[in-house]
């Protein structure tokens, strides 16, 4: 069965990189970049290069559906470079197409704040995409760079599903429906996403499931199969923004940036502060096969469960990743 995650931003060694070929794991879209500037970013970029260099026999870098097929061939996991703000971009257009060239293929218009192309979820006002974003949807079109509204707020998603000319991804959030978080996302977004082709990544997030750490995989299953009526089969996949081995100082960082130095600890509550324990269904990537087994018993067919497990992500890819 081809599994493809929409979102890890795991502490990368060894260790998961050998899990997650035990767990069959296809492919994986990574964070390159949370805050960083355009040289900050170019040098995430050496460092994975490196990584795919000390872990050849694991690992390898993907930039096209085919490269993920190729992965699969070899036994290895595929890696897609993504980043979760717009910030290595800075104010210049033409990084979009440089990035491209590196091997990016999604990027977030905005994390949680406002940046310059449109409002997160976060911010108290939502205007919606602005200017520079227009012209940046226009670029990210053309050169085949998927717009990721994870963290984006409401009306700034709407408009981007609306001025994009090609579909959009949310790679790793859950319907607002099953539990209230500020970035999971409302009905009307997720009927949105699906009439228009895009795609949802289930996020395996604490701080994003009903219960938190204590969510069943029944309750997970279940509202897999009520977004499956709502947004179609076919526009569903697993996210998990999975976040393994990773220090309290990485969760600073993506919270605050360089932009407070008040700590801000995310849905609004201290007790919300560092890495909430993983469900006891997924720790790691060994445990996809517990997601399956889920479906299994929720009464997913077999070939819904393997779109929801890759091939929707698949065919995503696959009308995404080039050039327009």
């Amino acid at each position: 069965m081809l599994t493809i995650d929409g979102m890890q931003y795991s502490n990368w060694s060894q260790k998961i990189f050998k899990q997650m070929r035990e767990g069959d794991l296809d492919c994986v879209h990574v964070t390159i970049a949370y805050h960083e500037t355009c040289l900050e970013a170019l040098r995430n970029i050496v460092h994975w290069n490196r990584l795919f260099e000390q872990h050849s026999d694991l690992l390898c870098k993907v930039q096209s559906a085919a490269d993920v097929l190729s992965a699969r061939e070899q036994g290895k996991t595929g890696v897609v470079f993504g980043f979760q703000n717009c910030s290595p971009i800075e104010d210049d257009y033409s990084l979009v197409e440089v990035f491209h060239a590196l091997g990016v293929r999604f990027m977030q218009l905005s994390y949680n704040n406002q940046s310059l192309l449109a409002t997160g979820c976060y911010e108290e006002d939502d205007p919606g995409i602005t200017r520079f974003g227009r012209q940046i949807i226009r670029e990210m079109n053309r050169m085949g760079m998927v717009i990721d509204m994870s963290h984006s707020a409401e009306l700034s998603t709407l408009e981007a599903i609306e001025f994009s000319e090609r579909p959009i991804a949310i790679t790793h959030a859950n319907p607002a429906f099953f539990h209230p978080a500020r970035r999971n996302k409302s009905d009307t977004v997720l009927k949105a996403l699906g009439e228009s082709g895009g795609m949802l990544g289930f996020s395996l997030y604490p701080f994003h499931l009903r219960n938190g750490s204590d969510c069943t995989l029944e309750d997970f299953c279940r509202m897999v199969g009520d977004t499956a009526e709502m947004v179609g089969i076919d526009h569903i996949g697993i996210g998990s923004d999975l976040c393994q081995d990773q220090p309290d100082s990485v969760v600073n960082w993506m919270r605050n940036g360089r932009w407070s130095k008040d700590t801000d600890y995310g849905e609004g509550s201290a007790s919300n502060a560092g890495w909430p324990a993983q469900p006891d269904w997924f720790g790691n990537s060994t445990d996809y096969r517990n997601i399956v087994a889920g479906l299994e018993n929720a009464g997913f067919s077999s070939d819904h469960i393997e779109k929801v497990m890759g091939k929707n992500w698949m065919s995503f890819f696959e009308k995404s990743f080039g050039p327009m």
